[in-house]
């Protein structure tokens, strides 16, 4: 397994803060943050070396030198991802439904973790946001332990949906979700499960489905398969929740728009990716 070394330079805009809070405010994690202690001349202020309770002032030039393990996932040439976006610390794919993100039983080289493998060998995946296997859509991974310093809740997606039935008016489902007894996979609408709000916007249809944009304001497991079927409109091509499987083989659910700040710029990234023609044949 290969060693990779990365050089960020970084300019301090404020008096009298420590070294830690002003990484901290940087996105930088406390994981990252313990590493970059551990490494020879890992963090230096002005040429010198810094420890995390240091006082810095406006003008110091911070640099950090972090140290990563290649990956060791198995490569597949043969998997080939569209990507909608690429630079230097974060990559997002177009992931086609029927494809993992990560390799588990029954998928150990079908996954895009091996895509990602294949095309970068020296790099670790690192997946920012998951995406069920049937889930189509928008799925972003990061290069470098910095591109994966963005919280979840930084992230903001919008999906589209098909479900069954005709949706006539927008909907704020707030409902708490947690795991169906007996299921390792499946869950339900439960008193004592965590909270999930999925908002939800008709867009179109007909007499027998509506397709749907989707924000969620949490990000449960299943949270929108799970309140759509709670509220009775269950997605078509759903199964474990219910839908009808006439017209389609998969959950017709899409991650169709993704807007977050880069970790590293901090510059406003907007991406997009179509929805898929399985699902618009239904509508």
């Amino acid at each position: 397994m290969s060693l990779i070394e990365r050089i960020l330079e970084l300019f301090c805009n404020e008096n009298d803060i420590s070294l830690e809070r002003f990484l901290r405010k940087k996105g930088i994690s406390r994981r990252t943050l313990i590493l970059l202690k551990r490494t020879p001349d890992g963090i230096t202020r002005n040429g010198v070396l810094c420890r995390s309770v240091d006082i810095l002032h406006a003008g110091d030039r911070i640099i950090l030198r972090i140290s990563e393990s290649g990956g060791s996932t198995l490569p597949n040439p043969r998997l080939i991802i569209p990507v909608v976006y690429e630079d230097e610390d974060m990559i997002c794919y177009d992931k086609p439904c029927g494809v993992p993100v990560h390799q588990s039983s029954g998928h150990y080289g079908d996954t895009l973790a091996n895509a990602f493998a294949a095309r970068f060998p020296d790099k670790t995946f690192r997946a920012v946001n998951r995406l069920d296997k049937d889930t189509s859509g928008l799925c972003l991974a990061a290069k470098s332990r910095l591109g994966a310093n963005i919280p979840h809740e930084k992230i903001k997606k919008v999906y589209y949906a098909v479900c069954c039935g005709k949706f006539s008016a927008p909907m704020r489902i707030d409902m708490p979700i947690g795991r169906e007894e007996g299921s390792a996979i499946k869950r339900t609408v439960r008193e004592d499960g965590k909270r999930a709000v999925t908002n939800v916007f008709p867009i179109d249809g007909n007499e027998k489905y509506t397709l749907l944009r989707i924000i969620l304001e949490t990000g449960r497991t299943h949270q929108i398969r799970t309140h759509l079927s709670a509220a009775g409109f269950p997605l078509a091509g759903d199964m474990l929740y219910g839908g009808d499987m006439q017209d389609m083989n998969r959950q017709a659910l899409h991650c169709g728009e993704m807007y977050f700040f880069h970790p590293v710029s901090g510059r406003e990234i907007s991406l997009s990716s179509e929805i898929p023609c399985d699902m618009k044949k239904l509508i």
